[in-house]
C-alpha cells in the first residue's frame, strides 16, 4: 500500500492553526510570529509533509527548473560537471532539464535551444567539453539568465566559470621545482589548442621566474598516449640528463612513462612525471589507487559554483577561474 500523502490541511489541523497560517509559515511569509512559524515547521517535519513542488512553483512565479545544455553529454569531463550541477540543484529542490546540443552539429544546437525555450525554465547552464577552443555564445538566444561552465565562450561578456590553464601550467612546474627538479621538459597537444597553449605559457613563465629554461623546446602534438611515447623517445635521445617532464595531459603522461621506464630510468627517481586531468579519479579506478601525479583542473568545483551562482542570481559578466590542485601519487 502506498504511503499516505500528508497535505497542508493535515499540517494545519495537527498544529492547531488555519490553513492560511500554515501556508505562510512554510512558505516564509513574514506576516506571522517566529514562534508560530517554528511550531508549524516542527509539526510538518513530524508528519513527513513535503511541499507540492508544482503548486509552490506557480505560487512563486518560478518553475524551479533549470535547463542544462551540454556540448556533448558523453564527454568524461562534461559528465563530472553535469553530475555536480545536478547534485547541487537537487539539494535546493531544483529540477534539471537536460538537452545534449552536440555543438559540432548546428541543427542539433538550434533544436535543443528551441526545445529549452519552449519550456518554463528559470535559467540555463551551458556545459562545455574543454577549454581547448572558443565556443559560440548562446546567452542572447535565451530570455532567462545563462551561465557557462568549463568552456571558453566567444563573447567575453558571457558569465563563465571554467578551468585556469595558465595556473595549471604554473602549478605543475611549481611542484616539480619543489621536488628539486631543474632539467624540465614539456610535452603537450597542438599549438593552436588553447588549453595546451595556456598551460605551456604558465609553465614557461614560472620556469623563467625561477631563473631556468626548458631543457628542450616544448613539443606540441596530440592529447594521446601514442604521441607521448613518440615525443618521449625523441626527447630522451636529445636530452638524456633531463630530470622531469610536465605532460600536458594524463594520456600523454601514460605514454611518456612507458618510454622512460623502458629506457632503464626510474620514475620518479631519475625522471619525475606530472600530468593534467586527474584521469584515474575521473575514470573511477576500481582499484581505488592513484599512480600518476597530476593536476586536478577543478571540474567538481566548476559544477558547484555555476549551480549556486545561477540560483543566487549573481551573474557578473566575464570569466571566473577555479583554482587547480596537485594530486600527488607515485610519479613526482
Amino acid at each position: 500500500m502506498a504511503d499516505q500523502v500528508i497535505t497542508l490541511s493535515d499540517v494545519a489541523a495537527a498544529a492547531g492553526v488555519s490553513l492560511s497560517t500554515a501556508s505562510k509559515a512554510l512558505n516564509g511569509t513574514d506576516r506571522i510570529s517566529e514562534a508560530t512559524r517554528e511550531h508549524v515547521r516542527v509539526t510538518a517535519d513530524r508528519l513527513g509533509f513535503r511541499h507540492n513542488a508544482l503548486a509552490r512553483s506557480f505560487a512563486r512565479g518560478r518553475s524551479q527548473t533549470i535547463g542544462v545544455l551540454t556540448h556533448r553529454a558523453s564527454n568524461p569531463f562534461t559528465r563530472v560537471v553535469l553530475a555536480t550541477v545536478a547534485t547541487e540543484l537537487g539539494a535546493k529542490e531544483q529540477a534539471v532539464l537536460l538537452y545534449d546540443a552536440r555543438m559540432d552539429e548546428q541543427h542539433h544546437v538550434d533544436e535543443s535551444i528551441l526545445q529549452l525555450r519552449a519550456r518554463r525554465i528559470d535559467g540555463v547552464i551551458v556545459i562545455g567539453t574543454s577549454t581547448s577552443f572558443r565556443t559560440p555564445s548562446l546567452t542572447s538566444r535565451f530570455d532567462v539568465p545563462v551561465i557557462n561552465a568549463f568552456t571558453v565562450p566567444a563573447d567575453p561578456q558571457d558569465t563563465t566559470i571554467t578551468a585556469d590553464d595558465f595556473a595549471i601550467g604554473r602549478l605543475a612546474i611549481s611542484h616539480l621545482l619543489a621536488g628539486g627538479r631543474r632539467r624540465i621538459a614539456h610535452l603537450t597537444a597542438e599549438p593552436h589548442d588553447m588549453a595546451a597553449q595556456r598551460r605551456a605559457e604558465g609553465a614557461g613563465q614560472l620556469l623563467a621566474e625561477a631563473g631556468l629554461e626548458w631543457a628542450a623546446p616544448v613539443r606540441f602534438g596530440r592529447w594521446r598516449e601514442e604521441w607521448g611515447e613518440q615525443a618521449a623517445t625523441e626527447l630522451l635521445a636529445e636530452v638524456p640528463d633531463l630530470d622531469a617532464i610536465f605532460c600536458g595531459s594524463d594520456a600523454i603522461g601514460r605514454g611518456v612513462e612507458r618510454v622512460v621506464r623502458a629506457s632503464g630510468r626510474q620514475v620518479p627517481g631519475d625522471v619525475a612525471l606530472i600530468g593534467v586531468d586527474n584521469w584515474e579519479s575521473l575514470m573511477h579506478d576500481q582499484r581505488g589507487t592513484r599512480h600518476l601525479t597530476t593536476i586536478d583542473v577543478g571540474l567538481e568545483e566548476i559544477g558547484r559554483r555555476v549551480a549556486n551562482r545561477l540560483l543566487e542570481g549573481d551573474l557578473e559578466p566575464g570569466v571566473e577561474y577555479v583554482e587547480p590542485q596537485v594530486v600527488i601519487a607515485d610519479t613526482a
